[in-house]
């Protein structure tokens, strides 16, 4: 009989795009039960209006929502995919950290440094939203493990690489596994939070942001020592990394069903499509100076050191890991305070509250830049997360694909904005450049355009 005929019609429930129950058990259940009516087969057509709205499934009984959203978060699913994100992060951060090495061992200027950073993140931010897109139509359970590998063989080129242009093909790789790993990992992340989705991405993000953190270590403890050559150690990570990703993709696969046919319908207290429009705009340039200002200390915080203080290349490395010790820790909390009290103002917060302190750090001492930065990793990151739900909560028809983009974004700023640093640090000095990026959180202050969203999505 047709779905307006049956008996549960009558019943529609709103469920979020992203949710478990529409990829997870729930759906499993659903489609096996009505697995004979055929008009539950057809596909939908959705309006740009109706891409803000939450789904509404006339065949699913709330008894059965309810009961998925007890189950709680997978724990097990979520550590396993931070887990994942970081060791992928910490082979990712290897690059940046041997920059002084191969600085000294090929006579690179900045320039060229800024060029490898642009070539690891402009494959990676190009290509996720494209996997995004596509696994948005057909996931793709294996693909994580699959994107691992080519981390893992860039890893093992860069290892050899005595030609600057072979440097810049392995970081490409490392880069292309990025750009696979973080659409469809970031999906999982969200099927198995049971609901708490500002906390699912925390988990995620902070696996990534300590993995980032701990590259400078290794460099200083093991590449600085042993040369460049020592890289391909590093490998066994993605191989470890690959088997991890494999298991979890054996636990996903059960999860993806066949998209039934649903009534879609906006939330009454929905942004309009205009209104999302301009908030995704406003999230891409909270994005744009969050991602541009951590990148200047990623990518050139080392030299800063050495430069104004003298420090030892091993000191500097280990003076970086402060910092982003201090990031990962502000990105697990930020998505926690964005469930309880609003991901409007956790931006607020993130972004211009981290003002006073980048424009007090150009002028500080070696200790104060040690304690600034802290503050400023702690307040700045705990953006990432609200971002990313928020952008995924305006358009929930298209998950991967704006989790792709606002992913490519920060990597593509983070390579576009470290080749142009690097540019501008060869004409006027890195002390400058610090001056310049202090003023980059003032850009928090278009959050006051980013919309009032449902109490179903904060």
């Amino acid at each position: 009989m047709p779905a307006s005929e049956h008996p549960n019609a009558s019943q529609p429930l709103a469920i979020d795009a992203g949710r478990s129950t529409a990829r997870g058990v729930g759906t499993g259940i659903i489609a096996s039960r009505y697995s004979g009516i055929a008009p539950l087969n057809k596909p939908v057509t959705v309006s740009e209006e109706a891409l803000t709205a939450p789904v509404v499934v006339p065949d699913v009984s709330p008894a059965l929502a309810a009961k998925a959203a007890a189950a709680g978060p997978a724990y097990i699913v979520l550590t396993g995919i931070s887990f994942s994100h970081f060791l992928n992060d910490t082979m990712q951060s290897l690059i940046a950290s041997v920059y002084p090495i191969l600085k000294d061992n090929y006579a690179l200027d900045y320039a060229q440094i800024g060029l490898i950073t642009l070539a690891f993140q402009f494959t990676a931010s190009l290509l996720q939203p494209l996997v995004g897109h596509y696994t948005d139509k057909k996931a793709q359970p294996f693909s994580l493990a699959i994107g691992m590998g080519f981390t893992f063989f860039g890893l093992l080129l860069l290892s050899v690489a005595h030609q600057y242009a072979v440097i810049l093909i392995a970081a490409s790789l490392v880069g292309l596994g990025s750009a696979v790993f973080h659409p469809e990992s970031a999906r999982i992340a969200r099927l198995a939070s049971g609901g708490r989705y500002g906390f699912a991405q925390s988990v995620f993000q902070l696996g990534g942001s300590f993995g980032t953190s701990m590259g400078p270590v290794l460099a200083a403890l093991i590449v600085v020592p042993f040369g460049q050559p020592s890289i391909a150690w590093f490998s066994s990570i993605a191989f470890l990394a690959i088997v991890i990703l494999w298991r979890i993709g054996v636990w996903y696969r059960p999860q993806i069903t066949t998209k039934k046919s649903a009534v879609v319908e906006r939330h009454p207290d929905a942004p309009d499509a205009r209104r999302v429009k301009i908030a995704l705009v406003v999230l891409v340039a909270l994005l744009f100076s969050k991602q541009l200002y951590v990148s200047s200390l990623s990518s050139y915080y080392i030299f800063y050191l050495i430069d104004k203080f003298g420090v030892s290349t091993q000191a500097a490395q280990l003076y970086l890991f402060i910092f982003l010790a201090a990031n990962a820790a502000g990105a697990f909390f930020g998505g926690p305070l964005g469930d309880r009290y609003g991901r409007k103002y956790v931006l607020w917060f993130s972004i211009l509250g981290a003002l006073p302190f980048t424009l007090a750090l150009p002028y500080a001492g070696l200790f104060g830049s040690a304690v600034l930065t802290v503050i400023i990793g702690l307040i700045l990151s705990s953006a990432t997360s609200s971002i990313i739900v928020f952008a995924q909560e305006l358009m929930p028809h298209r998950f991967g694909m704006i989790s792709g983009v606002f992913f490519g974004v920060a990597f593509g700023i983070g390579g576009l904005g470290a080749a142009v640093l690097g540019k501008l640090a060869d004409h006027t000095g890195i002390a400058f450049v610090y001056q310049l990026c202090a003023f980059l959180p003032a850009l928090g202050l278009l959050a006051v355009f980013l919309p009032k969203m449902p109490k179903l999505a904060r």
